[in-house]
């Protein structure tokens, strides 16, 4: 593999979460893909209770790329798993502006005017509908701590030669 790809090609991967960090608060073609497994999420756990059935949309939207992260890590695949802490940082500010939304309730909903706002649902069941605000942050913070990480991480592997392909490489 050319020597430059891969660090460059990493490069090019963060610099687009990194404009996302800076943007985050407009629409972006990767929040069109999240908002599938957001709603994967509520339909998968239609069976469960209220509260669970709506928590499940964020949380899935969450939980996904971070089990594909760790199913890179844990089969020692780390540039890919660093790429995937991007996403999930991403899923995680996407989130954060969800839940930021609870008490004004202005972004506007799949199913329209109709539709139960999640964060406002979730928040007003746990008597936390005043901690919007920090719940946003606290959501906001993590997300972009996995893009730091996950950037850092990243750059740090795209840059490791590629010593286990190698080796195969000379014993074939």
């Amino acid at each position: 593999m050319n020597t430059y790809l891969r660090p460059v090609s990493t490069l090019v991967i963060c610099a687009y979460f990194w404009n996302y960090l800076s943007t985050y608060t407009d629409w972006h073609f990767i929040d069109g893909v999240d908002l599938i497994f957001h709603e994967a999420g509520h339909t998968i756990f239609s069976f469960c209770n209220e509260f669970i059935y709506i928590l499940a949309g964020s949380a899935f939207q969450i939980i996904l790329p971070l089990s594909i992260a760790v199913y890179f890590f844990m089969s020692q695949q780390k540039l890919s798993g660093s790429l995937c802490l991007l996403w999930v940082g991403q899923n995680v500010l996407n989130v954060s502006i969800y839940a930021g939304d609870a008490v004004a309730m202005q972004l506007p909903l799949l199913g329209g005017d109709s539709s139960i706002h999640d964060w406002h649902y979730i928040l007003s069941t746990l008597l936390a509908l005043q901690y919007t605000n920090k719940v946003a942050s606290f959501l906001y913070i993590i997300g972009v701590l996995c893009i730091i990480i996950g950037s850092v991480l990243s750059m740090y592997y795209a840059l490791q030669k590629e010593e286990g392909i190698q080796q195969f490489a000379r014993s074939h």
